[in-house]
């Protein structure tokens, strides 16, 4: 019996190289493709996080808003103590004399402790935003000049009486200045209230009309906000 043998070599079916080749090239596309999809997810991640420059100042920005709203709330406080100690003083230095007659040393004395205590919370003022430091200077300018204006009465009530006019025309002149700066501090604390979302803070002296002196705009307290 004559051993079996295969198909002559020119039979056999040639190799399908041209599908073996697709293949090739379709994997080849797809790794590229997926490659790309890796680094562009990469690089649009890292190019929408934020980096530590940015993460840092982000932070500090918060903790300054978080402590400017705390100083706004505590300058608010003491400005609204302050107006009840003052008012009185400067409402009774810009008054005609009353016909029971002027107000004497003991109470100008008085007037001068109430003044030196009003310094004391200006006297180490903590470094806030430049509007909060604007408020807290302007309250401390309208403490200083009221306290001059209870000085030059202090001088007319114990001094010469040939100065006694002149001194007490001085000391009215300096408390109208007085009230007419402190409203413009209390215009600008009120400002900065608002744009701390607090609303309308009015904390404007009562010493009545005339000096020029600013006003609540009307608006009704903590609206706004």
């Amino acid at each position: 019996m004559s051993r079996r043998t295969g198909k002559p070599s020119y039979q056999l079916s040639a190799p399908d190289t041209s599908r073996r080749r697709m293949a090739r090239v379709a994997v080849v596309v797809a790794t590229i493709g997926l490659a790309a999809v890796l680094v562009g997810g990469a690089a649009g991640y890292t190019a929408n996080r934020p980096d530590g420059v940015e993460s840092a100042v982000a932070d500090i920005r918060e903790a300054e808003a978080k402590r400017d709203s705390q100083q706004i709330v505590e300058l608010t406080a003491t400005a609204r103590r302050l107006r009840e100690e003052i008012s009185p003083i400067l409402t009774a230095l810009r008054a005609d004399a009353p016909p029971s007659g002027q107000p004497g040393p003991e109470q100008a004395r008085q007037w001068r402790q109430t003044m030196l205590r009003a310094a004391e919370p200006f006297a180490d003022p903590p470094s806030g935003t430049t509007a909060t430091n604007v408020a807290r200077g302007g309250l401390r300018s309208a403490v200083e000049q009221a306290s001059l204006a209870v000085e030059s009465y202090l001088l007319a009530v114990t001094g010469p009486a040939t100065q006694r006019a002149v001194l007490t025309e001085l000391a009215k002149r300096q408390a109208v200045q007085a009230a007419a700066a402190w409203s413009v501090a209390a215009t600008q604390l009120d400002q900065i209230n608002i744009d701390a979302g607090q609303g309308h803070q009015h904390v404007y002296l009562d010493t009545g009309p005339g000096g020029g002196a600013f006003t609540p705009d009307g608006a009704a307290e903590g609206s706004g906000g």
